[in-house]
Formats: C-alpha cells, sequence, structure tokens
C-alpha cells in the first residue's frame, strides 16, 4: 500500500517512539535469525520496509567495510541516522517497483508483507534478488493467533483495552491486512522452493516496552479511532491513563519469523 494509505506512517511525530519500542521487543529474535544464516563480513544483504534504523545498523556491523547493506523504504524519513558507509538508503515499493538489484546473500523483512496488497508479487521480488544459497527471512505479526491486548481481561480497564485493540484490528483490515498471514509464512517458503525452513513464534506480555509501543500507537491513531467510532476521546484517555500507570498486563499479536536457502543449481 502507499504512504498516504498506511495508518501507521513513519512520518509521524510518533513513529520514533514506536520503531523504538518494537526493535526493543523484537529484535533479539531478529538478531537470532541473522546469526543463524551465517550473516558474515562481505556479504551483500537487503532490509526491505526498514522503517527505523536499528536493524540496518546490525546488518552494516555485522557485514563490515567489506560488505554492503541496501535498506529500503516506501518512507525512509527515520533513516537518516543509519547512513554509514557500507549502506545505501533508497525509496522503494517492494510489491510494485523491480528488485533492486540481484545477487543478496540475505533478504530480510519484518512487519512489511502482512500490510502490502501484493504480498506474492512482494514475495517474488525479495525472493529473485538472492542469489543461489542466499537466505531470505521473513517476520510478520498473526494478529488473529492473540487478538487481545490484556488476556486476563477480568477489569474494566482491561477489556476497554481489547476493545480499542479490536477497532485497531478492523481498521487494518479495512485497509487490507491479512491479520493471519504470519502463520501462512512457513507454508509459502515451501510452495516457492526454498530450503532449510525454520519458523519460531514470539510474543512479549507484561513487558515494560510494550507500554511505550501501546501510548504511541493510540496516539498515532487516535483521530482514526475518533472518526469510526472506535472510541470517544472519554475512552481514549481513560486508555493511555490505564497503561501509563502501568495496571495493564499488554502483550502483542505473536510474531512468526521464517527463514529458508534460495536453492542451488541442480
Amino acid at each position: 500500500m502507499s504512504v498516504n494509505e498506511y495508518l501507521l506512517e513513519n512520518r509521524k511525530r510518533e513513529a520514533a517512539v514506536r520503531f523504538t519500542a518494537l526493535s526493543k521487543l523484537f529484535d533479539p529474535g531478529t538478531f537470532r535469525q541473522f546469526d543463524a544464516c551465517g550473516v558474515t563480513a562481505g556479504w551483500r544483504c537487503w532490509e526491505v520496509g526498514a522503517g527505523g534504523p536499528s536493524l540496518v545498523r546490525k546488518m552494516a556491523g555485522l557485514v563490515g567495510h567489506a560488505g554492503r547493506v541496501l535498506a529500503t523504504d516506501i518512507d525512509t524519513s527515520r533513516l537518516a541516522k543509519a547512513v554509514e558507509e557500507n549502506v545505501e538508503t533508497r525509496n522503494h515499493d517492494v510489491a510494485h517497483a523491480s528488485p533492486p538489484g540481484n545477487g543478496f546473500d540475505l533478504v530480510h523483512a519484518r512487519l512489511v508483507l502482512v500490510h502490502v496488497d501484493d504480498r506474492k508479487r512482494a514475495f517474488e521480488n525479495m525472493l529473485a534478488s538472492l542469489k543461489p544459497g542466499g537466505w531470505l527471512v521473513i517476520e510478520d505479526a498473526d494478529p488473529e493467533l492473540q487478538p487481545l491486548s490484556c488476556m486476563d481481561a477480568r477489569e474494566p480497564g482491561q477489556k476497554l483495552a481489547n476493545k480499542i485493540r479490536h477497532g485497531f484490528r478492523t481498521l487494518l483490515a479495512a485497509r487490507g491486512v491479512d491479520l493471519a498471514f504470519g502463520r501462512k509464512l512457513p507454508r509459502l517458503f515451501r510452495e516457492f522452493g526454498l530450503e532449510c525452513i525454520s519458523a519460531d513464534a514470539y510474543f512479549p506480555v507484561a513487558m515494560p516496552e510494550c507500554i511505550a509501543l501501546e501510548e504511541s500507537t493510540i496516539n498515532m491513531l487516535r483521530d482514526q479511532l475518533l472518526s469510526h467510532g472506535v472510541a470517544t476521546h472519554a475512552e481514549i484517555g481513560q486508555h493511555l491513563d490505564n497503561v501509563r500507570s502501568g495496571r495493564l498486563d499488554l502483550s502483542q499479536p505473536p510474531m512468526i519469523s521464517v527463514r529458508g536457502r534460495k536453492p542451488l543449481p541442480a
């Protein structure tokens, strides 16, 4: 989807807080994927839908001066601080533009395909950019597997959090987001003939970073939540007070991470 259709635009003021929270929650799992793929000095890597700079910096450090990292997004405004000597940033739509080169050792995307309208073409473009023997790593959420903000909802504040989370999911679905996409990734990797496929799932519960992520997300979506009748001004204010108080055991949807290797020629 275009930058104007995306609910959580990179240019919004709260996006920096959101990226930081997402990084703290999910970067360790992504780094384990990089380690499993054997990312090392001299590799060429493509970070798709990079958003913020944390993963780009990690890649740049792993591949060193002999390697190269291409970081793309439909909006690269949050990538300025990621510019290193071995990093190139580029505006690029993974679903509607041709692959930005080929021969990559690693292509990675996190929380990208779930938002893309033509997921199959985006997947094909990423796969086409890999060299034989290169690794594809895709990580996407699956909100339908665990749709609740508060899994043990006994008090009004917890129920309000779940009401707002449900409304958020409805807004995402209306924009073409596949809320059950994460679970489909292993099958997608198999169907496209990737080898050495491995997958895991992780979701945080009651972690401090969940508070920052929830607050920044609600502030980014406030106008949408109001205009679509998801919540009133009073309900949003009460929810944010509850979030900041630490009384809510906030959770996030499962992040499903899958890696696979492009086969070598027979």
